[in-house]
Parts: C-alpha cells; structure tokens; sequence
C-alpha cells in the first residue's frame, strides 16, 4: 500500500475512526457567528482545519465552548476601550453529544460534554470539532462558569480551563470512541492532555510509579506547535497554584521531569517534554524558539491561511474566470501571473469600495476611493507599535499632501487586562483626531473581527505591520491580504522574513537600531517607493499585485501548511515505514 493511498490525503470519503490526528486548540475561529477565537492564533486554528477538511485529512478537533465569547469591544470618543460580554446560542451551531466524563479540579470532581461541530470540506470530507462545556447541573456554579470565556478571569481560571481542555479532552475522545495516532497540541494551553495519556499508559497506577518507556509511550504520540516568542505568551503558573489546582503528585511529577521554572509550572515545558517533533510557525520563529529551547530539537513550519475563507467576492471570481483550479489546489495561484492588469484592478476597485462603504456605515465618514489607503489591524499589543507610524507626524503630514492625501484604517482589540495595549488604542485615536484633515484622514474601527478583518485584508491598498523584532512569530493577516493582491510594508519579522521580494510583494521596513530608526525608514518607503508607485506607474502598481497572489498567495496559504504537517509531524516517513511493517506482518500472521 503506498503512502498516499494509506492516508487517503485527497480523499473526499470520510476516514475510518483508526489512524486520526486529534487536533487541541484553547481557540478555534469556526464560524463568523461563533465567537470562539480572540485573533492570530483561532483564526490559524480554523483555517488549519477547513483546509484540512478540503484535503480530505484524518483529523479531529478540541477545543472548549466559550458559552460567553472573548469579548465585544466598545471605544468611546476618546479611545477608551470597555468590554462587553458575547452570548451565542450554541443549538443554532452545534449538537450534543451523549458522552459524559470526567476532570479532578482542586479535588473536585468536574463533569464535561461535548458539542459538535461538523466543519465540511470542498468534497464533502468532514471533520468534527467538539467543543467542552462544564455548564452542567452536577457541578458547583463557579465550575459550570469554567468554560464560559476565552482568556477570561485570572491565571487560577486559566489553569482551571486548561485541565478542562487537555485532561478532559483526552478522556472525551476515548468516550465518543475515536482511535488515535497523533495528539498535535496547538500552543501551551493544551500541553496536560500529555499528563491525561501518561496516566492513562500507567492504567490508573500512582503516577510516582512513571518510567522513561511510559514517557517515551506518550513522547511517540505527541506533536506540539508553540506560536510565540513573547515570553509572556507562555503560561506559567506558580507551584501553589500547579499543587492547589492539578495537584501535589501530578505537580510533582512534571516538576521531576524539568517542566517547571524559576519556580513556576510552565506548560510550554510540559509539551516540549512529551513531544516527538516540535516546531514553530515561520523559519524566522523556529529560530527564534530555538534560541530560547535551545535544550530542544525544534522545526519550522510556515503558517498558512484558507484562501477561500479571506479571498474577497470580486478576486474570487476574478480567479475563478482565470484559474479555475485554484479551489482544488493553491498552488495553481502561481498562474495569476497571467491575469490582465485590468481585470485585477478592477475587482480590488470593487473590494475597496465594500470596504470604504463598511467604513461609512460604521462611522459616518466618507473616504475617497482613489486616495492611497493603508491598513493596520492587529491586536492591540505594545510590541506591534500600531503608533510607529506616528512617530514624526509632521512628516506623515508632508506624505500625505504630496500624495495627494492619505487614508489609514486601523483596528484591534486589547485584552481586557492589557492596560498597556489599552492606552496605545487611545494614543492612536488621539492622535488620528489631532492630525487628521484634509490630506491625512485616520480612522480606528471597533471591534476588530473575523468579517471585518476579512473586508480589510481585501480593500486596503498597502497592509502596514510594524511588530518589534523578534516577536512577531508569523503574522497571518498579511497573507491574507496577499491572497488579495495587497502588498505589504512590513518589519522584516515573521512570515515576511520569506514573502518580502522588494518591490514584487511589497517593501520591507529596515531593521533599525531603535523605534525612531525604524520610523524613519518608514517613512523613506512611503515616500520614495509606495506613494510614486501608487501616484505615477498604475500598471506597475498592477503588476505587484499580481505578483503578490501568484508568489505569496501561492505557497502562504494552509494547503501546503497542513501536507507539511502530514509529512514531517503526523506520519513522517520514519512512522509510515514502521505502520507499513506491522501492516505486513500483521497480514502475513492472518
């Protein structure tokens, strides 16, 4: 049997229940009307599993509910950012599953479910999500509220969730009845799911009692993903927490086996212990990861984003016309090459105008669809220096004029702890109020989202990411405005270390050796390189966006992200020949 044959990697027949990877996730962006993701990290998640579903892949996924969302952003006048709540009502998206197990939580016993999500490929192949919700009648008030909010409450919460979803999305597993292969753990939050499968190994033996086979039994099955090189990105947790919360024996074991320090449980060791293969999420962050696990062999995997999902109405048809094979297969955007000019500047007039019309309807401003407009979205973290591009205003002022005018469009929540990331969303606003006028207009959206998000990736004409180095691990949203012919300015950091050719896909923003050095070096390619370009050479401007998708859209996207996966994570050739062995004895045995 051949390997491809064996995976039945294009398949649109569903899978056996044997052979799965179980896919964990504390976010997943599912569904538009499902508010289970806060940024980067979900949106990465759903689009790993709908190209996943497209390509016909053995995998299954987990995450927890979030009965009450992230949260919904309100800005007022001046930039103040309040939070509001976001209920769903789960029955219009999901179905209850039968099963019920179990988690010990500070010595409480915590009942789950599972609600079920069936995400369904272009063929028809579909791969379940279940979502864990605690909110049951046999548990205490405060355990039924522990599935309620993504990233809400305090780190005692966050550990609490953190049990729900590894140990309890293990145990679910086992109940809905699936065979697995693979447990991929897409960053730290889901790293005890490894601590559920060591005692499972042990089969209810005191966990004192764990060997180097039973580690090693566990190590074979694991995969683990971290995204970033913050360190506050890591969720550590200190050892009266890890002993109150997990438990004195478990807590002592992870301690034995180097998964805490400087006195603190840190879940990102404890998926770097029990994992076989290991690996960041750009060339760029696998390097990054190394230099701070430099005790640990770690890959790199470039993220990707679903194409369908972010490309806009108009460039899908535009591709659809000149490139039908697109859908089936990402790789054939290497041929938008051919595309006439015309016809890309066309449907990006059109997605501009959906965007601008969006604007108007949010806040009653009116922008000018031939002026350069620039995009800036992310979440709202002081490393990603949304208010770089402020730092000489007068200069931005003397752009915008020579340009002709200049529109710049931001969004991005912080998160309701982040009182840093908080303030530079009112220092953006209070800026974008002190210089806007007839040249320069500023405009800040609120409650940065999935629809929204996908309206700017498509309408800006320039995406601006302007993240400290190291710590942007990838930076998605820059794909997806490539997928739309939308070049970036962009710090060298990420995913652009690999998408930038000069000129072709965008511009880079020289590394510098402070935040004024970076500003200014900035500011030279707007006005030396993007604002002539935009101004004087429409056909060449044409012509880089076409590059964009051909080059960029063509190899950053999760098709190829996910046959990477199956290759070197899931079934590398090394696991296959040694499934193929026991396949062939087992046959020559019957």
């Amino acid at each position: 049997m051949s390997n491809s044959s064996s995976l039945k990697q294009f398949s649109s027949e569903p899978f056996p229940q044997t052979g799965l990877v179980a896919y964990f996730s504390m976010e997943i962006a599912i569904n538009p009307g499902m508010p289970t993701y806060s940024g980067g990290l979900g949106v990465l998640a759903g689009d790993t599993l709908r190209s996943a579903a497209d390509l016909g892949t053995p995998l299954v996924a987990f995450t927890l509910l979030h009965r009450k969302g992230y949260f919904r952003q309100r800005l007022d006048a001046q930039g103040k950012q309040t939070e509001d709540t976001q209920p769903w009502i789960v029955q219009d998206f999901c179905t209850e599953e039968a099963p019920r197990v179990t988690v010990t939580v500070e010595e409480r016993t915590v009942t789950l479910r599972a609600w079920r999500y069936d995400m369904v490929g272009r063929a028809g192949h579909v791969i379940p999500i279940y979502l864990l919700d605690t909110d049951l009648p046999e548990n205490t008030s405060w355990d039924r509220s522990l599935t309620d909010h993504l990233y809400g409450g305090d780190s005692n919460y966050r550990l609490q969730q953190e049990i729900v979803l590894g140990m309890g999305g293990t145990r679910m597993l086992n109940a809905l009845g699936h065979r697995v292969n693979v447990y991929h753990m897409n960053e730290g939050h889901a790293a005890l799911l490894t601590l559920a499968l060591l005692e499972a190994q042990l089969g209810g033996g005191p966990i004192n009692k764990v060997t180097d086979v039973d580690i090693n039994a566990v190590r074979q099955k694991c995969v683990f993903t971290t995204h970033t090189p913050v360190p506050a990105g890591h969720d550590r947790f200190s050892m009266e927490q890890a002993n109150r919360i997990l438990g004195i024996d478990r807590t002592a074991r992870l301690q034995s086996l180097g998964c805490c320090h400087e006195n603190m449980l840190n879940l990102t060791y404890v998926a770097l212990c029990f994992s076989r293969y290991v690996n960041g999420v750009a060339l760029q962050h696998g390097n990054v990861s190394r230099e701070m696990f430099p005790e640990y062999q770690i890959d790199a995997i470039t993220n990707g984003v679903h194409a369908p999902t972010w490309v806009s109405e108009p460039v899908q048809e535009l591709l659809d016309h000149n490139i039908p094979t697109w859908r089936r297969d990402n790789l054939y955007l290497r041929n938008a090459i051919e595309i006439p000019l015309e016809e890309i500047a066309t449907a990006h007039a059109q997605s501009k105008e959906t965007l601008l019309a969006e604007v108007a309807n949010r806040t009653g401003l009116v922008l000018n669809p031939k002026v350069l407009t620039l995009g800036f979205a992310r979440r709202a973290a002081t490393y990603k220096r949304a208010d770089l591009l402020f730092t000489d205003p007068e200069r931005l002022l003397a752009i915008a004029h020579a340009a002709g005018g200049l529109q710049i469009l931001y969004a991005g929540k912080a998160h309701p702890q982040d009182e840093p990331g908080k303030a530079l969303i009112h220092s953006v606003i209070e800026k974008a109020q002190k210089y806007s006028g007839a040249d320069l207009r500023v405009v800040y959206l609120e409650n940065y989202d999935w629809e929204l998000g996908a309206l700017l990736t498509a309408g800006v004409d320039v995406w601006v990411n302007t993240p400290k180095r190291p710590y942007e691990a990838s930076g998605t949203s820059g794909m997806k405005a490539a997928l739309n012919g939308v070049p970036s300015l962009s710090i060298l950091d990420g995913w652009w270390i690999e998408g930038c050719l000069e000129g072709y896909t965008g511009w880079a923003i020289e590394d510098g050796a402070d935040d004024n050095a970076e500003a200014i070096n900035l500011y030279e390619k707007l006005e030396k390189a993007v604002v002539p370009l935009y101004l004087k050479a429409p056909e060449a401007w044409g012509r880089m966006m076409r590059t964009t998708i051909a080059y960029n859209g063509s190899f950053f996207n999760p098709n190829r992200m996910v046959e990477q996966y199956m290759r070197n994570a899931y079934y590398p050739v090394t696991l296959l020949e040694s499934a193929q062995i026991e396949e062939a004895v087992a046959a020559r045995v019957g």
